[in-house]
This record gives structure tokens, C-alpha cells and sequence, in this order.
């Protein structure tokens, strides 16, 4: 969604897949969002490859016309990642 939205120049070629994709997508953030309701990082106890891997796109959903208000769980656990030492923010 972010690249067809923000980076693609023509959205309008996907329009049709747009309806499944939103709903897949908010059904991955549903996923996460009740995962990370018991926990800190997603896996291991701790910070791990896994939270810098969803990460990466996560912290860039609005982009593809997400809502993270809907998430707070996830959007906390973004500000934790974000936190950790070495963090690069992505300018992109």
C-alpha cells in the first residue's frame, strides 16, 4: 500500500486491489497489536531482529493510509523500538 500510495505516481492503477489490501493489512496490525497487549518486544523477551523486521514498515503504515490511533499497543511498542540504541530513522 505505502509504495502503491506514496511511490508508485500512478495509484490509480491499483485502485481495484486497494479494498483487499487495507483489509489484509488491518488484519496484520489486529494480529500485532493483540500480540504485543501481553509483552514488551515480540519475541524472546526482548528486542529482538523480529521487532527491527515488522518495524520497517510498520512505523511507515499511515503512508499507505493506515490509521495507527487505532493502535496504541502498537504504536507504544513502535516508540520502544524506536528508542533503542543505533536506531536510524529511515528519511524515505
Amino acid at each position: 500500500m505505502r509504495f502503491w500510495l506514496a511511490y508508485s505516481r500512478t495509484p490509480e492503477r491499483f485502485a481495484d486491489q486497494v479494498p483487499a489490501k487495507m483489509k489484509a493489512g488491518y488484519a496484520a496490525l489486529d494480529a500485532v497489536d493483540k500480540h504485543l497487549a501481553t509483552r514488551e518486544f515480540l519475541v524472546a523477551g526482548g528486542y529482538s531482529i523480529a521487532d527491527v523486521s515488522l518495524y520497517a514498515y510498520t512505523h511507515v503504515a499511515d503512508e499507505g493510509g493506515f490509521d495507527l490511533a487505532q493502535y496504541p499497543t502498537t504504536e507504544a511498542w513502535l516508540e520502544r523500538v524506536a528508542a533503542e540504541p543505533g536506531h536510524v530513522p529511515i528519511a524515505a
